[in-house]
């Protein structure tokens, strides 16, 4: 993976659309993926990475019942580096409520679902990566789902979250699947370094990607840049409708 591929605007939404590759992906069904009698665990660097990454199939596992668990693994305070509007106490308070409020929005069931937050720093995980594996190790059944970044996504963080919760399921038995997130910002449509043929769509409805776009929109700071030191926003538009196809990807 190239140093820092999260630059720009990243490939435009238009290349995605027209791809041959996400056209002829097989379609998988997420209640399959997490048969009845299952947890769902949810490992996110961020907080947002659980809305952004799977927020459509978070809304249909709520619906079936499906029991989760929710991993925050950092706060996020180092978002806005510099920025005097957005310091890192603000963020590391702030981040978190806003994925309480997102997750409202997306209809999960905040009173029966399990929220752990590692506290490991921002943008500094791959330093304590081996301690992130126990820790997440702690946490887990053999007979989980677990859904994390991509260990190639491209973000430091998503990486070595990646690999510690890919570690951490190995040591106990529980079933993995990664998620694109930044991949959809540096990849190309055909992109060979992309593992195509691991690659399965859920298919979401206009529905499911509404209240996703609703729930995106719960997450203030990452919509706002600082003008002042010239930070543009984390998720700027072009961002965010990268994230809202009519479908998620897992690779399996």
């Amino acid at each position: 993976m190239k140093a820092n591929p999260i630059v720009g605007q990243g490939t435009p939404l238009h290349q995605w659309q027209r791809s041959s590759q996400l056209a002829q992906l097989a379609e998988i069904d997420i209640l399959q993926l997490v048969p009845e009698g299952a947890r769902a665990v949810i490992i996110a660097p961020h907080p947002d990475d659980e809305v952004l990454g799977c927020g459509g199939f978070l809304q249909m596992l709520a619906t079936a019942g499906r029991p989760m668990q929710l991993i925050s693994v950092t706060d996020g305070s180092a978002s806005h580096p510099g920025s005097a509007s957005w310091p890192v106490e603000r963020l590391s308070t702030v981040r978190p409520q806003e994925s309480v409020e997102a997750l409202r929005r997306l209809g999960l069931p905040l009173h029966s679902l399990k929220w752990l937050r590692g506290g490991f720093a921002d943008s500094q995980v791959a330093a304590r990566e081996m301690e992130l594996c126990d820790f997440i190790e702690r946490y887990l059944r053999p007979a989980d789902v677990v859904f994390t970044t991509w260990r190639e996504d491209g973000h430091c963080d998503h990486e070595a979250v990646g690999r510690a919760s890919a570690e951490a399921a190995q040591r106990v038995g529980a079933t993995l699947y990664e998620l694109p997130v930044w991949t959809w910002h540096w990849a190309s449509p055909e992109d060979c370094a992309v593992p195509w043929d691991r690659a399965r769509k859920i298919l979401l409805s206009p529905h499911l990607v509404a209240r996703k776009r609703h729930a995106i929109h719960a997450f203030a700071s990452q919509l706002e840049g600082d003008p002042q030191i010239g930070l543009p926003p984390v998720l700027a538009p072009h961002v965010v409708d990268r994230l809202l196809q009519p479908f998620e990807v897992v690779f399996i």
